[in-house]
């Protein structure tokens, strides 16, 4: 009886893994080479004077006194904060920014509106509306200044000429009118932005969508709320997100018209930090009011995002 011999199945021993090493390919070598210069423009003018600014927070950095820069721990946040001026500015600040954006988006969204339909002379009428965003925020505050002028004003002149005051009115001497005319101006300055940025949203909108919804029998307010609002929703979402960054941030218009007065009226947080700059020399002030902005704008955002779900194009 013959017996069979075991099957002896030899097997080559496994070569050790090799450790993978980061090779950037020539591509991204030529990639990383362009981006170079970009990121160097941002880092040099974007992230260093945002760290600077967060390092003169928490110093006693003034003009007058530049051999003795030390670290004051939150001594500069507590001056701003228990400061006198602070709660007109911070109320300012907030009626500055929600009566802008409540009347810029109102009659943004109506001129849109308007600029969808066509009719002749659109193009220059589009021009027109569109002109002030192409101006200069300083410059705008200084027509807006001529005109509220008491003396030459064509505001003033026009309020007596229809025999609705009886004297001229000092819009930007009076602490009462000045805040006001400010916001008159700024007004008229975003309105464009929210124009531009409805109307292209408006042009988007495919023409089926309306003649679907009035073969369903909807009507021309059915059909705004049905089709054109929800279409236009992810648009105005984020249009009124960046707008709320830009007022809080934008001191040219009140800087031009009125310096911040009369005795520290129209100051919001952007012209309290430039007049803590220029004439109180203190950049450690100035630095702490430039990083409360930053964290109100940086929870509202965040705020913001949440409660409207703008990522997923404000579907709630």
């Amino acid at each position: 009886m013959q017996t069979q011999k075991p099957i002896v199945i030899k097997t080559k021993p496994l070569a050790p893994e090799r450790k993978k090493t980061f090779r950037v390919s020539r591509e991204g070598a030529f990639i990383l080479l362009c981006l170079l210069p970009a990121l160097l423009f941002v880092s040099v003018f974007t992230y260093y004077p945002l760290l600077r600014g967060v390092i003169m927070s928490f110093q006693n950095y003034t003009l007058f006194d530049l051999l003795n820069i030390e670290f004051i721990g939150l001594d500069n946040f507590v001056n701003v904060v228990t400061s006198p001026e602070f709660p007109r500015v911070a109320m300012n600040s907030f009626y500055w920014v929600v009566i802008s954006l409540f009347f810029q988006l109102l009659f943004g969204f109506a001129l849109a509106l308007m600029m969808r339909r066509r009719f002749r002379g659109r193009g220059i009428y589009q021009a027109f509306v569109f002109f002030p965003w192409a101006m200069s925020g300083f410059l705008i505050g200084l027509i807006w200044r001529w005109m509220f002028n008491a003396q030459f004003g064509v505001i003033n002149d026009l309020l007596l000429r229809s025999g609705l005051i009886d004297a001229p009115i000092p819009f930007l001497a009076d602490g009462k009118w000045a805040m006001a005319a400010v916001i008159i101006a700024n007004i008229w300055y975003g309105v464009a932005f929210f124009a531009i940025m409805i109307l292209a949203a408006l042009q988007s909108i495919p023409e089926e969508l309306y003649e679907a919804a009035a073969m369903d029998g909807a009507g021309r307010f059915q059909q705004f709320w049905s089709v054109t609002l929800p279409y236009i929703m992810p648009t105005m979402l984020v249009t009124i997100l960046l707008r709320v960054i830009w007022i809080l941030n934008f001191p040219d218009i009140i800087y031009s018209m009125t310096n911040g007065g009369p005795a520290g009226s129209t100051h919001i947080f952007a012209t309290y930090m430039i007049d803590k700059v220029i004439f109180g020399q203190d950049y450690g002030q100035a630095s702490a009011i430039g990083v409360i902005i930053v964290l109100i704008l940086l929870l509202f955002t965040v705020f913001y995002v949440k409660a409207t779900k703008v990522e997923k194009g404000g579907d709630f």
